[in-house]
């Protein structure tokens, strides 16, 4: 560990993985992050850019933007929150060894590394050398002349890595100056070293010096000292500030104070230095390192059983999503005033997708998520269908599925969380405030993609799982973590993005982002859309499975569906079939839809009832007299003022084809058919006003994205491109072109357009200064072409395209090296 000390072997992989280890001098090794990082090929940068994408959003102006916005502080939080346990442990390793504060040079040797993990070196692809490259790729760790330094930003956000306390140099640099030099005289008082506080470190970092420290004290001191060795390295005692000596020291802790074992920290805090808590531990980090995942704990299923499954449960929510919405186009649900949706509400959706309600928040969630769902733009809201839902709806089954399974996978939103209640003591309600949840995407994606690492069928136990996920992402772990994987795992299923517990096949492709081939995994397995019915002598239909979008369209508007399930069972009523003549279809018309589209003959009954409501639909007619009744028969209307039950409704002959009515023409028609009459509106010259009910339709709350112009992997390397062009522009030698300070006005302007002008005319790249339209200085490298009305036209290589200069914002102009060119 000294810098004296021997050479350890050279862990395996350290040259492929750290390009430039070996054989260079001092004056041509990287000697900043930043420099490393410049000198990473394209493909280096596109993975990194690829595996942290929040570095390219916006697009860094220069390598230097790059380096400072990888070292950032949320942005490297971010990132380790993705690295798994074992990840993390050679992450810490190298941060513990590596801090700058311990020794010189800077860094840990891959060998020691190994050794402080436990690891023997092995042939190439072994886990250390895959979690080293995986730190490599994310830029959390560089090599500097064979040796690994981890990112500044990492002594902050890991202050006690490994479980080890603070260097003793930055512990001892706290202390006053006068409690330091009675250490380095009773510890050292022949060393040469510049400061009492270098004197000490330098003691410190030779761990056989601090093992005869450590065997100058007592029993009571050492249990102490072993107390603190595994962390936390921090203990509570009075006094801590407490000044003593070798001479003066008593008690156990004034023995430890007394030989910088034990730093104090605060007035009642002690603090074991990292190089002691190295010395203590005797070569490992950990007392425990898992190279790898928990072997998973469940069932096997067949997995073409498991994706039938999956299969049957999403058909299931399509169709369940349909019939609300086909509902709500009519009957839709009020909004509340915060927003949300009511109780009364959702137990309504609940019975016509006849299932439960915490089924029925998960579904409206997820329509509303997918944009098929929206509130309209009314006083008094009501939540519908929306037009994006039409378009929806022709779509092919398992389109409509990847269509609300995508949705709810980057949904912010967690409907479980419908029915409890915020710090205000106030229920959250479906579709209102209180359900989101920021982690919740990334909660969905770590309970599947886990699913997806065991074997096709394997359904893991719940309790297995979220071991799993600690091991994965420990530092995510916290109750509100554990409650998103719980309901996570739940919605998965009741989507059907899981069967019997295991992951469905056409569910890995679209963890990949490919909907297309999740497609066709799925289609295979859905229920092909039927065209024909089986109609019964009971006046039912039965649809054996789902229908086409036009005969399920025609069927629900002449019958009424009775029960769903694996097959779907529609009922013929009068009702029903006088709201389809009530929407322009005659008799004719239903008759020939039974026939063409039922298996079995269509049943006399059927025939009659059809018939006999047929005859007598818009026998009677109303007006606004109030009201009016006329009828070509007077037979008719003699038989309808006879009757004892029409004596709320005042009727009152005015001619053999008249009567009229003191109700409106509304409740007329209602309570006649409620008679079993069957009286059409009509209006003002005579003619029958027949329409089915209205549809109704809201905007979505958010469009759906626009497809994507470029992929990703294409996007990369244009943000790669541009970083490039943007640090030759930061970076490139040039000569400066004077431009005069002072002088008439537009001095300066012609001078810059004279030099641009003959840039232009000798075809030569030049740099230029310029000023953005947020007030940025920026910095070009530019080919011109032309100058003229105050703008210069030129290929502008940072943006790999054309672009337009005024010439008032342009700050400075130089000329290229010849062979920058």
């Amino acid at each position: 560990m000294s810098d004296n000390a021997p050479p350890g072997r050279q862990h395996p992989g350290a040259d492929r993985h750290h390009p430039g280890a070996e054989g260079h001098d001092t004056a041509s090794r990287p000697p900043t992050f930043t420099s490393w990082l410049r000198g990473r090929s394209d493909e280096d940068l596109a993975a990194l850019l690829a595996a942290r994408p929040d570095l390219a959003q916006p697009v860094p102006a220069d390598i230097g933007a790059l380096a400072a916005r990888a070292t950032s502080r949320n942005a490297v939080l971010r990132v380790l929150e993705r690295l798994d346990r074992f990840t993390l442990q050679v992450l810490e390793s190298v941060v513990a060894l590596g801090d700058d504060r311990l020794r010189e040079p800077v860094g840990v040797p891959p060998a020691d590394l190994a050794a402080a993990l436990g690891l023997s070196p092995v042939p190439a692809d072994d886990p250390l050398t895959r979690a080293l490259d995986t730190l490599h790729r994310l830029a959390l760790v560089w090599p500097d002349q064979g040796r690994l330094r981890p990112v500044q930003v990492l002594r902050d956000l890991l202050p006690h890595p490994a479980r080890l306390g603070p260097p003793a140099r930055a512990l001892l640099a706290a202390l006053p100056h006068g409690t330091v030099k009675r250490l380095a005289d009773d510890l050292a008082p022949d060393s040469t070293a510049a400061t009492p506080v270098e004197t000490v470190a330098t003691l410190l970092s030779d761990p056989a010096r601090v093992n005869g420290l450590v065997a100058q004290v007592g029993a009571p001191a050492r249990r102490l000292l072993d107390s603190m060795a595994w962390g936390p390295p921090n203990g509570t005692v009075s006094d801590a500030r407490r000044e003593v000596s070798l001479a003066t020291a008593a008690s156990p802790v004034e023995t430890l104070l007394a030989r910088a074992l034990l730093v104090p920290t605060g007035d009642d805090t002690l603090t074991l230095p990292r190089e002691v808590g190295l010395a203590l531990r005797a070569g490992p980090l950990f007392r425990e390192v898992t190279t790898g995942p928990p072997p998973f704990q469940g069932t096997e299923n067949p997995g073409d059983a498991v994706t039938r499954a999956a299969a049957g449960q999403a058909f299931t929510v399509l169709r369940a999503v349909e019939e609300l919405l086909e509902r709500w186009s009519q009957d839709p649900a009020a909004v509340l005033r915060n927003g949300g949706m009511g109780v009364r509400d959702l137990r309504r959706a609940a019975q016509t997708m006849d299932t439960d309600e915490t089924t029925a928040a998960l579904l409206v969630e997820t329509a509303h998520a997918a944009g098929l769902i929206g509130a309209d733009d009314r006083v008094a809201g009501e939540w519908l269908p929306t037009r994006e839902y039409d378009l929806w709806r022709e779509s092919p089954p398992e389109r409509r599925w990847l269509r609300l399974a995508s949705a709810w996978l980057e949904s912010d939103r967690v409907a479980a969380l419908t029915g409890s209640t915020d710090s205000g003591g106030r229920a959250r309600n479906v579709l209102g405030p209180g359900l989101t949840r920021p982690a919740a995407p990334q909660a969905r994606r770590d309970v599947l993609g886990e699913l997806a690492t065991a074997a096709p069928g394997f359904a893991p136990l719940p309790d297995s799982l979220a071991v799993r996920l600690a091991w994965r992402r420990p530092r995510r772990q916290s109750p509100v973590y554990t409650e998103l994987v719980r309901a996570a795992a739940d919605e998965a299923a009741v989507l059907g993005l899981t069967g019997r517990g295991a992951l469905a096949d056409h569910t890995r492709p679209l963890l990949d982002g490919d909907e297309d081939a999740a497609a066709r995994v799925l289609a295979a397995e859905l229920p092909r859309p039927l065209d024909h019915v089986l109609l019964q002598g009971d006046m039912t239909a039965i649809a054996p499975g789902p229908l086409v979008t036009e005969l399920a369209r025609e069927l629900a508007l002449v019958a009424d569906v009775e029960s769903t399930g694996g097959a779907t069972v529609f009922r013929f009523t009068e009702d029903s079939v006088r709201r389809a003549l009530d929407a322009g279809r005659g008799v004719a018309d239903i008759t020939s839809l039974l026939e063409r589209h039922s298996r079995t003959p269509v049943p006399q009954a059927l025939r009659y009832l059809v018939s006999d409501v047929g005859r007598r639909h818009g026998r009677l007619r109303a007006g606004a007299a109030a009201s009016y009744l006329r009828c070509d028969e007077p037979a008719a209307l003699e038989e309808l003022v006879a009757d004892r039950r029409t004596e709320d409704l005042g009727l009152v002959r005015l001619a053999p084809t008249v009567v009229a009515s003191r109700v409106s023409r509304s409740a007329l028609v209602e309570r006649l058919r409620q008679l079993g009459y069957h009286p059409v509106p009509e209006s003002g010259d005579g003619s029958m006003r027949l329409s089915r009910p209205e549809v109704r339709r809201a905007e979505p709350a958010d469009a759906p994205p626009p497809a994507e112009a470029a992929s990703p992997a294409e996007l990369v390397r244009a943000a790669v491109r541009a970083v490039r062009a943007g640090d030759e522009a930061a970076t490139a030698a040039r000569r400066p072109i004077p431009l005069p300070a002072d002088g008439p006005p537009g001095s300066r302007a012609n001078a810059v357009m004279a030099a641009l002008t003959h840039a232009a005319g000798e075809e030569r790249r030049v740099w230029i200064g310029y000023t953005d339209t947020d007030g940025r200085q920026v910095s070009r490298i530019v080919e011109p072409s032309g100058v003229d009305g105050g703008f210069l036209t030129a290929y502008d290589t940072t943006r790999a395209a054309v672009h337009r200069f005024a010439i008032h914002r342009i700050t400075a102009v130089a000329e290229l090296e010849r062979t920058a060119d």
